[in-house]
C-alpha cells in the first residue's frame, strides 16, 4: 500500500487523517527519485535507513548519558535484532521513520536538560513536530514536554517567549499534518469530524479508547516482547529500571525516559487492532536503552572482560532464534493467528523471521493473478493483496484490461463495486476473481450465494445451482 501511495504521489490515503503519515510521503516522494534499485526497493531502503539512524542514535544517547561504550554497544545490538524492529526495518512502514525522528527528540531532550541552552528546546519543539507529521505516536512524548515546560516555568529555568518559541518551532515540524487537517476542514465543515479523523483515522476510535485486555491480548503482548528480546540480556531490562535514577546524574530526563517507558507500553498492550505487535516499537526503543543501563550496573558490579563478553555474545542470540523458530513452529503446525492463507507467502517466515530478502511473493502472487485471467475479467481483492495488483499494472504495465475492484483507501475503482442486486449483471459480462473467499476478505452476499473455483492464485466465482450448497 506504502508503495502504491509513494508511486501515486498520495499523502492522504483515503483511511483518515491519523493514517495519512504526511511527512513519510513527501520525503518519499524525493527519495524515488534516486534510481537505486528498483522503486518498489527504494521505498523499502529507506525504512532500512531510517532503522540504522535509530540504532546509531541510541548508541549515541547511551554513550552521551553514561559515558561508556560497551553499555551504548548493547542497547544498540539489542534494537538492531529486535524482531518487530528488524520487521519493519526492512519493509515499506513508517515506523522506523518515526523512530529515527524519536531518537534524535531523546539526544537533544537530553542535551536540553543537562546544559540549559534555549536552541535544544526550540529543536525538541521542532523534532516533535516532525514526529507527528510521521505518526501520531508523538502526541505522547509531547504530553511528557508539557509537563516538563510547566515545571521548568515554575522554576524559572525558562521564560514564556522561550515557550513562544518552543510552539513555533513545533507548527513548523508539525505543518505538513497541520495543512492536511485544516484542508480536511474547509472541505468538510466537520469540525468534530475532522478532530476524531486527526486524532485516530475513520474507523480506530474503539481501539485508541480500548481499556478492556482479555488473557488472550495479555499472552499474546507477553509473546510479543519475549520474541523482541528473546536472549538472556533481556533480564538486564529490569535491572536499568530499577537503577535509572539512581545512576543518572540528569535525574529530570531519567523520570521522562521512564514515563515514555511506561505510556508507550500502556499504549500497545492495550491496543486493539491486528498489528497491535508493530505498536510496541517506540517502546522497544526505550527498552533497548534500558538494557544499556542495565548492562551498565552488571559491568558496575562485575567489571570483569568476560562478563562483558558473554553479554555482548547473548546479544546475538536471537539470529539464531529467528531461523529455528519458524520452521520448528511451521513443524508444530502452530497457530499464529492469520485466518487466510496468501499465495507465494510463508506466514511462518513471514511473521517470524524479520528479514525479508529473497521475499517477491507480492510481485508473484500478483503476476500469476493478473497473467492467468479471461480478458477484461474482474478480480475483487482485499486491502492487503489490492495493492500488489494494482501496483503491477501501473508500475509493471501488466494487464491493463483486467478490472481490479476495491473498497480499501479512497481509490476509484475501474467500476462500481458489485452489491447482491447488480452482482448477476456483472457476471453475465465479465469472469469475476475474488483473492480469499474467507470472510472479511470477500463480501459476505458472495459467499453466502456464490461458489468459488481455485484457479492458480485466484478464486473464481461460479453461480450457485439451486439447492446446492
Amino acid at each position: 500500500m506504502f508503495q502504491y501511495r509513494v508511486w501515486n504521489n498520495d499523502i492522504e490515503g483515503g483511511l483518515g487523517l491519523a493514517l495519512a503519515h504526511p511527512l513519510y510521503f513527501l520525503i518519499l516522494g524525493f527519495v524515488k527519485q534516486i534510481h537505486l534499485g528498483e522503486f518498489a526497493y527504494r521505498v523499502n531502503l529507506f525504512s532500512a535507513v531510517c532503522g540504522a539512524f535509530t540504532i546509531a542514535n541510541l548508541f549515541f544517547l547511551v554513550r552521551l548519558w553514561l559515558g561508556k561504550v560497551i553499555p551504548a554497544v548493547v542497547t544498540a545490538v539489542s534494537l538492531a535484532l529486535c524482531w518487530t524492529f528488524w520487521q519493519h526495518s526492512v519493509i515499506a512502514e513508517v515506523y522506523t521513520f518515526y523512530t529515527a525522528i524519536f531518537s534524535v527528540e531523546l539526544v537533544v531532550l537530553f542535551t536540553f536538560i543537562k546544559t540549559g541552552r534555549s536552541v535544544f528546546l526550540y529543536l525538541l519543539g521542532l523534532f516533535n513536530g516532525l514526529s507527528i507529521a510521521v505518526h501520531m505516536w508523538g502526541v505522547l512524548p509531547l504530553a511528557c514536554y508539557f509537563v516538563l515546560l510547566a515545571a521548568y516555568l515554575i522554576k524559572k529555568k525558562i521564560n514564556l517567549p522561550q515557550i513562544f518559541v518552543f510552539f513555533l518551532a513545533w507548527l513548523i515540524g508539525i505543518s505538513p499534518y497541520l495543512y492536511l487537517i485544516i484542508k480536511h476542514l474547509i472541505q468538510t465543515k466537520d469540525l468534530s469530524g475532522t478532530i476524531a479523523s486527526a486524532l485516530w483515522g475513520t474507523s480506530w476510535s474503539g481501539s485508541v479508547f480500548n481499556t478492556s485486555v482479555t488473557l488472550r491480548m495479555v499472552l499474546e503482548n507477553i509473546a510479543f516482547i519475549l520474541y523482541s528480546f528473546c536472549t538472556p540480556n533481556f533480564l538486564l531490562l529490569f535491572a536499568g529500571v530499577w537503577a535509572i535514577y539512581k545512576i543518572s546524574k540528569e535525574k529530570t530526563f531519567a523520570i521522562i525516559v521512564l514515563a515514555l517507558f511506561l505510556m508507550f507500553l500502556v499504549f500497545a498492550f492495550r491496543y486493539k487492532v491486528p498489528d497491535r505487535y508493530a505498536f510496541f516499537i517506540p517502546f522497544y526503543c526505550l527498552a533497548a536503552i534500558f538494557l544499556g543501563l542495565g548492562s551498565y550496573c552488571l559491568f558496575t558490579e562485575y567489571g570483569s572482560k568476560s562478563s562483558k563478553i558473554i553479554v555482548l555474545l547473548f546479544a546475538f542470540i536471537p539470529i539464531l532464534i529467528y531461523w529455528i523458530v519458524p520452521v520448528e513452529a511451521e513443524k508444530m503446525k502452530i497457530n499464529i493467528g492469520t485466518k487466510r492463507s496468501i499465495p507465494y507467502r510463508n506466514d511462518y517466515t513471514y511473521f517470524l523471521r524479520p528479514w525479508q530478502d529473497g521475499n517477491h511473493g507480492p510481485e508473484l502472487f500478483a503476476q500469476e493473478a493478473l497473467r492467468n485471467v479471461e480478458k477484461d475479467a474482474v478480480i475483487f481483492a482485499d486491502g492487503t493483496t489490492v495493492y500488489a495488483l494494482w501496483y503491477q499494472q501501473q508500475v509493471k504495465d501488466v494487464r491493463k484490461d483486467v478490472k481490479i475492484i476495491s473498497d480499501h483507501g479512497d481509490y476509484k475503482s475501474p467500476l462500481p463495486l458489485p452489491t447482491k442486486e447488480t452482482i448477476n449483471e456483472l457476471l453475465s459480462q465479465n469472469e469475476l476473481y475474488v483473492v480469499s473467499p474467507v470472510e472479511g476478505y470477500c463480501p459476505k452476499f458472495l459467499l453466502d450465494s456464490f461458489n468459488f473455483e481455485k484457479k492458480g492464485a485466484l478464486y473464481k466465482v461460479i453461480p450457485r445451482e439451486t439447492g446446492k450448497p
